[in-house]
């Protein structure tokens, strides 16, 4: 099944090997589905790039993450039933497959290669991830030895994602006579995280001498985006293939092997932006959370501020412009400069548009409290009621046409409660849950090279939520540009108060800033989930407890 000693190629010309990069996007819990894509997929990559072997990501059977659906009792029997159909099928090519397999009793992340109708080779992850969002230990063991095939010719070594990032499973693989690496992921994205995989597998090309193929998931998964960014190295650290982050296809890839198994270059996509990266990852993340879940539109307010701007802008380019519905619902605070710039984002991304006053809802919600409230002073609660009802009729469009409910908060709005419950957070899915309000405007600015959407004084103007007269958020904020620092050092990298005192920071927005953080717990558990897109959004990543005692200053 596997070999574990170093090929010397006699011939007078080196071996050929073409590796087919099958970066798709998979539905958890279809295995049916997924399975058909599989067969579909290799046969087009026989047909159109006559490949050799073709490598799928990680759990690719099953979709990734697939969480709890591992404990079902019927698990074992459906991803057996799909290795044989797979083995029934008669094709050409070798699979290299994720799935999870049952050895004893025991559950493994395992890569698999077939070929020829047989399993030739079984590799199980050495290193379940328990951090961030990975939650493996819960169902996998840990695997233990290396895995080397010979294919076409050419001794192929396997790992699993996290097994790359550690040290043992590449340089067992690379000392069992490996000279190619195939190495499936299901990796999220995050901000820098492009970067740090290629530092990571340039050096452990480089130290071991081995070309690696480096292929990932794309697409959305709940709150999680894989967004692909396959690549291949060769086995001195040289990048030599990379393929365009968030896009699903088959990307074929030359070796020759001699003394070393030599991938052949390919021209290097553009190197994007930043804020290119995170736009994709919102578009990505919303269009597959739609779809996969079977929503056949989405509706949102449109406020006229920038965060409903953005959020109509990423609905349109995910969906297409007949699938969303805005919604402006003005009220005695809603300047004439918001209704003007809402009808005009509108306009310009050509949604349906509707402009619904929730002045005579209000007043009549206030005829009712008027004895309750006697003799009491305005204050949030009004304030609130407005967000309130504007959930409630976005509700109930959701609910009589079947559209999901897009929210529009930020994640700075998040951590400080800067939102309201059953109101601006009633919904289904929030686009802009991990991203920084900094962030929100550059991603409003970059949205505009593509095509101007946004209006330059929704960008320029002082953030409001028009609840009350003249009301902007730094009235009871830091300025965005110091909140969100002090958000990333104390939810982000976990720095006490008094060590971003130390940092720089003045104490009393410190403090203020972190209390807010800590005592709205209880409002993010019932937030809607959102796209993840750093190391450690509101979700998976973070899980405090709503009730404690803990303090923050140290």
């Amino acid at each position: 099944m596997s070999s574990s000693g170093s090929r010397t190629s006699l011939n007078a010309s080196p071996q050929k090997l073409r590796v087919v990069m099958a970066q798709q996007d998979f539905l958890v819990g279809d295995i049916p589905g997924n399975t058909d894509l599989v067969i579909e997929t290799v046969r087009r990559a026989e047909q159109e790039h006559q490949a050799d072997i073709v490598v799928f990501p990680e759990l690719c059977l099953t979709g990734y993450p697939p969480e709890d659906l591992l404990l079902r009792p019927s698990l074992d029997l459906r991803v057996r039933e799909a290795l044989e159909r797979i083995q029934d099928a008669q094709l050409a090519p070798a699979i290299v497959i994720g799935a999870p397999v049952r050895d004893g009793a025991l559950l493994y992340n395992a890569a698999l290669v077939i070929e020829n109708g047989q399993v030739t080779g079984r590799y199980f992850k050495r290193y379940p991830p328990n951090y961030q969002v990975f939650d493996e230990k819960r169902y996998f063991a840990e695997g233990w030895d290396p895995v080397v095939v010979e294919i076409r010719g050419v001794p192929v070594g396997l790992t699993v994602c996290e097994d790359i990032w550690r040290e043992g499973p590449v340089e067992d693989a690379a000392a069992a006579g490996a000279r190619l690496i195939l190495n499936i992921n299901a990796s999220p994205f995050d901000l820098d995280k492009q970067e740090r995989r290629k530092a990571l597998i340039e050096r452990k090309a480089r130290e071991n001498l081995v070309s690696i193929v480096y292929l990932n998931l794309v697409g959305g998964q709940d709150e999680l985006v894989f967004d692909g960014g396959s690549m291949v190295y060769d086995h001195s650290g040289e990048l030599a293939v990379e393929v365009p982050q968030f896009a699903e296809g088959l990307y074929p890839v030359d070796f020759l092997y001699e003394h070393h198994c030599q991938p052949i270059s390919q021209p290097l996509p553009e190197a994007q932006s930043l804020e290119a990266k995170v736009y994709s990852a919102l578009v990505t993340g919303v269009r597959d959370y739609v779809n996969k879940n079977g929503f056949k539109s989405v509706v949102l307010g449109l406020s006229g501020g920038i965060d409903s701007a953005v959020t109509l802008a990423v609905a349109v380019d995910a969906l297409g412009k007949e699938r969303v519905r805005a919604v402006m619902m003005p009220f005695r605070y809603t300047s004439s400069m918001s209704l003007e710039d809402a009808e005009s984002e509108a306009n310009a991304l050509d949604v349906q548009y509707d402009v619904f006053s929730i002045e005579p809802m209000y007043d009549a919600f206030m005829a009712t409290l008027e004895k309750p409230f006697e003799g009491t002073r305005p204050d949030t609660t009004e304030e609130n009621l407005q967000a309130r009802l504007r959930g409630v009729l976005l509700m109930s469009l959701s609910n009589k046409f079947g559209s999901l409910v897009l929210t529009t908060g930020n994640k700075s709005e998040m951590a400080v409660g800067y939102s309201t419950l059953y109101g601006d957070m009633a919904g289904g899915f929030d686009v802009l849950k991990d991203v920084p309000k900094t962030l929100v405007f550059r991603l409003a600015r970059y949205r505009n090279t593509v095509s101007p959407v946004i209006p330059e004084r929704v960008i320029t103007r002082p953030p409001s939520a028009e609840l009350a007269p003249d009301q902007k958020d730094e009235d009871s904020l830091p300025g965005y540009d110091v909140l969100d620092q002090i958000l990333n050092l104390y939810v982000e990298r976990d720095l006490s108060a008094d060590a971003i005192v130390a940092e720089g920071f003045d104490r009393v927005d410190v403090e203020r800033v972190v209390r807010l953080v800590d005592i709205n717990e209880y409002k993010r558990r019932q937030a809607p989930i959102g796209v993840r897109i750093t190391e450690r959004g509101f979700g998976k990543d973070r899980r405090y407890p709503i009730t404690n005692g803990w303090k923050s200053g140290k």
